[in-house]
C-alpha cells in the first residue's frame, strides 16, 4: 500500500492548523473521507434524488437500486449469508439498541444473565444495562486481566447456563486490543446464548467474516469506515431477527394496518421505517468500494507497522504510560503523560497541527479500572504515515518540556 499516494484521496488533509500541516491522529472517533464518497453523495442528490421503495418513476428506481445495491455491498464485506440480514441504522448505537429493546427486552426474564466487560464503548453497555433493569435479568462482566484485556479461561468461567447475551467489543476503543471473538462465540454458543459483537472499531480496519467470526449479531459505523456520519449497520442472523420485534413504527415498515393491529414487512426492510439516510447508505457503498480496492488485509498491515512504531517511540519518553497491550495491537495508542491532563496535552499538540483525542472516551467504567479520570488517544488509520507519528513525538517532547517549565 503506498500511502502517499492513499493520502491525495483525502482532501481534508492539504491544509494547516495553527501554522502547521494537520496531523489528524482522531480515526477512531471519526475518520476522514475520500473524494470517491464525497462525490458519491453529491452525484445522488445532484442526479439521483427520490424517496426508495415507493415510487415507479424513474428516479425512484435509481434511487431503490443504489440504496439496494450499497446493501448488497455490505453484505459481501462482512460475508453475511443474505442481503436480508443487513439492517440500515444510523449507527452502531441504534444498532445495539435496536437489539437490546427488540430482542433482550423481549426474551429475557429473571434469573437469565447478560454478559460483558468494563472495558465496552458506552453503546455496547447502556443498553444492556438498562435491559437487565427492565427484564429482572442480572448483568454480569468477564474478569479483565492486568492489562484490561481478556482471556478464555475468564470467558469460560463467567458464562453459564443462564446466560442469554454475551455482548463484548471486537477490538476496543481505549485499548486497541483484539478479542478472540470465534472463542468466546463457541463459549457462548454451548451455553445456549447469543453473541452481540460491537464492531465499529474493528471493520475499518480488518477483514471481517461474520460467519467465520460465529456473530449472531455484527454492528458498526459508517464515518469510522471513509463513510459519512449518520448511517450504520447492524447484521443478524436471519433467525434471530425475525424473532424480533421492530422498535421504531411508521412508513415503510408495515405490510398491513388495520384499525387495531398492524403487520410488518419481511427481512429486512421492517426495521427500517420512514425514510431511510439513502444519499448517506449509498455513499457508505462509495466507501466499501474505496477500501476494497485498497484491500483490508494491506490496511491492517499498514497500520500495524504504523502503531508498532508509535508505540516503540512513546516508550522512550519518560513519563508516558501506554495503555492496554503493547504487543499485537490494533489502530490506536491510549496513554498518560505524567502531571499532565489529557486535556491539556491535547491542546498543547492541537497548537501544533496534531489532532487527537482526550476524555473517558465513551468508557467510564475502565477509565475506574485503570484508576485515571481521562487518558490521551492517538488513532491511525490507512492515511496516515510515519512523518505523523515522529510529529507526534516532537510534540509530545515539546508539551512535556513546556509543563515541565510550568510547574518546575
Amino acid at each position: 500500500m503506498n500511502v502517499l499516494e492513499v493520502r491525495k484521496h483525502f482532501p481534508i488533509l492539504n491544509q494547516e492548523v495553527n501554522g502547521h500541516p494537520l496531523v489528524y491522529l482522531d480515526s477512531a472517533a471519526t475518520s476522514q473521507k475520500p473524494v470517491q464518497v464525497i462525490e458519491a453523495l453529491d452525484k445522488y442528490y445532484k442526479e439521483i434524488n427520490s424517496n426508495v421503495h415507493r415510487g415507479v418513476h424513474t428516479l425512484g428506481t435509481r434511487a431503490t437500486d443504489a440504496y439496494e445495491g450499497a446493501r448488497e455491498k455490505v453484505r459481501a464485506f462482512i460475508n453475511a449469508k443474505e442481503a436480508a440480514e443487513i439492517i440500515f441504522t444510523r449507527g452502531t448505537t441504534t444498532a445495539m439498541n435496536l437489539i437490546a429493546n427488540g430482542y433482550a427486552r423481549l426474551f429475557l426474564k429473571e434469573g437469565d444473565e447478560i454478559v460483558t466487560t468494563l472495558v465496552e464503548h458506552h453503546s455496547n453497555f447502556i443498553p444492556w444495562q438498562q435491559a437487565a433493569k427492565a427484564t429482572g435479568a442480572t448483568f454480569k462482566f468477564i474478569p479483565l486481566a492486568e492489562d484490561g484485556t481478556i482471556t478464555v479461561d475468564a470467558v469460560k468461567a463467567t458464562i453459564t447456563p443462564n446466560t442469554k447475551i454475551v455482548a463484548i467489543h471486537h477490538i476496543s476503543n481505549v485499548l486497541g486490543d483484539t478479542t478472540p471473538i470465534q472463542e468466546i462465540a463457541e463459549i457462548a454458543h454451548q451455553n445456549g446464548a447469543i453473541l452481540v459483537v460491537d464492531g465499529a472499531q474493528s471493520a475499518p480496519h480488518k477483514k471481517v467474516d461474520v460467519q467465520a467470526l460465529g456473530a449472531d449479531f455484527f454492528a458498526f459505523s459508517s464515518h469510522k469506515m471513509c463513510g459519512p456520519t449518520g448511517v450504520g449497520v447492524l447484521y443478524g442472523r436471519r433467525e434471530l431477527l425475525e424473532k424480533m420485534e421492530p422498535s421504531e413504527f411508521g412508513g415503510e415498515m408495515i405490510d398491513f394496518v388495520y384499525e387495531q393491529d398492524s403487520t410488518w414487512k419481511e427481512l429486512p426492510w421492517k426495521f427500517e421505517g420512514g425514510t431511510p439516510i439513502i444519499g448517506g447508505v449509498v455513499a457508505l457503498g462509495a466507501a466499501i468500494d474505496f477500501l476494497n480496492d485498497i484491500g483490508m488485509d494491506a490496511i491492517e498491515a499498514h497500520e500495524k507497522k504504523l502503531v508498532q512504531y508509535a508505540i516503540e517511540q512513546m516508550q522512550q519518553i519518560d513519563g508516558l504510560t501506554i495503555y492496554g497491550p503493547t504487543e499485537h495491537r490494533s489502530s490506536l495508542i491510549t496513554f498518560n503523560l505524567s502531571d499532565v491532563h489529557p486535556h491539556d496535552l491535547a491542546t498543547v499538540l492541537d497548537s501544533h497541527g496534531i489532532a487527537v483525542r482526550a476524555g473517558h472516551h465513551c468508557a467510564q467504567p475502565l477509565m475506574r479500572y485503570l484508576q485515571v479520570t481521562a487518558t490521551a488517544r492517538a488513532s491511525f488509520y490507512l492515511y496516515n504515515t510515519e512523518a505523523e507519528v515522529d510529529a507526534l513525538m516532537a510534540g509530545l517532547k515539546k508539551a512535556k518540556e513546556y509543563f515541565g517549565n510550568v510547574f518546575s
